[in-house]
């Protein structure tokens, strides 16, 4: 079904395009032609111009051959992390694998090459299907921005997959968490560090005592925090008057996540009053948690889609946050399906191949499977 040499090659072809968050215009007008000549109708909303990015998120449609069947739509996002510029990918066996001195780009151009291979499937098999909607994100690695800013009236799919997943075969992500964003700005006194020390409030040290009060790390099996980027002081000479410590919060349960939120805002508040410092708190919620069960039809379908290859799917609760979060949000039921990214974010990522073929054929056999299972 699948053509494993044209998808590679087209992958090498993607990642030699460099599309780092907010940077992705030149990355995502290859995506479209791409789009364009597998016969989908292309647009764009305006993400962009809302996040101050040069490109916006791309919505494509294939009309349906089946107009009874419902819309499904594949999801992957355009950007990269850094360093992702003057990448030189290469296949080494069965992986695809960077130089060492950047990213692969797997993290999601593997997902964004599979889509492509398997919509030239369904095209060359004519197969039957309802419509296809892809919708390509921009910005998702910095707080999945595209998704969050998408223009839901470009929209039609009844439910999602979403292609970011990792390089195990078989995996559907059915779970994600709840998550806050918790910033901390804590004000002291500035003085001459050799001169007056007393006449100075140690910012840093305020900072330091209520983060040391913090529980961090794994709370529990559904809870994590983290406080991330400490940024304060001027010169080693001078008692600093700010520190800024940013953080977060993510639990599966909103009660946890509520309660670990309290408890790492109190400690911060307790370590201000203590000292005589102040402390400004920007506490928001980054994203909202789903949970979607074997049988609910998206998972469902994706199920009896791998049995069809074979194979039985494992049901992953993740512990990150993906476009799958705002999908759910908005009422469109998603999962995540694996693509072959493996050691991701990292100068060691690699695309796995032989999960890209797996997946780009699994794509396909949902299709496939749609007449039977909504019939």
């Amino acid at each position: 079904m699948i053509d494993r040499e044209r998808m590679v090659q087209e992958f090498l072809e993607l990642v030699a395009i460099p599309s780092l968050s907010r940077r992705e215009r030149a990355f995502a007008a290859a995506v479209k032609e791409r789009l364009v000549a597998l016969g989908l109708e292309v647009e764009e909303d305006e993400a962009g111009t809302a996040i101050g990015g040069d490109a916006n998120n791309i919505v494509a449609h294939l009309p349906a051959t089946a107009p009874g069947l419902p819309c499904l739509m594949l999801n992957a996002h355009l950007d990269t992390v850094t360093p992702g510029e003057n990448i030189r990918a290469m296949v080494d066996g069965d992986r695809i694998v960077s130089d060492g001195t950047t990213i692969v780009g797997a993290d999601c151009k593997c997902g964004i090459a599979v889509i492509l291979e398997a919509l030239r499937a369904l095209r060359e098999q004519a197969l039957a299907h309802g419509g296809v909607e892809v919708v390509l994100t921009v910005a998702e690695e910095i707080g999945l921005m595209g998704a969050k800013h998408l223009d839901w009236s470009k929209t039609r799919a009844k439910m999602g997959y979403v292609l970011d997943g990792g390089e195990t075969p078989a995996k559907i992500t059915v779970a994600a968490p709840y998550a806050n964003k918790i910033n901390f700005a804590v004000r002291g006194r500035a003085a001459h560090a050799g001169v007056c020390p007393e006449k100075g409030l140690n910012a840093i040290q305020v900072a330091a005592r209520g983060l040391a009060a913090m529980r961090l790390g794994r709370i529990d099996d559904e809870t994590t925090a983290n406080i991330g980027v400490i940024r304060g002081g001027q010169a080693p000479n001078i008692v600093p008057d700010r520190c800024e410590l940013l953080g977060e919060a993510r639990s599966h349960n909103e009660e946890k996540l509520r309660a670990q939120t309290d408890h790492m805002v109190k400690a911060m508040q307790a370590a201000a009053r203590q000292a005589g410092a102040e402390v400004e708190i920007d506490l928001r919620r980054d994203y909202n948690g789903f949970r979607l069960g074997p049988e609910d039809p998206v998972v469902a379908l994706a199920t009896e889609a791998l049995r069809d290859l074979g194979l039985e799917p494992t049901l992953h609760v993740g512990g990150g946050g993906s476009d799958a979060n705002i999908f759910n949000e908005h009422g469109l039921p998603s999962v995540i399906l694996s693509t072959g990214a493996g050691a991701v974010h990292t100068t060691n990522e690699y695309a796995y191949i032989p999960t890209m073929v797996h997946s780009a054929e699994w794509l396909v056999a949902i299709f496939r499977r749609l007449e039977t299972f909504f019939g």
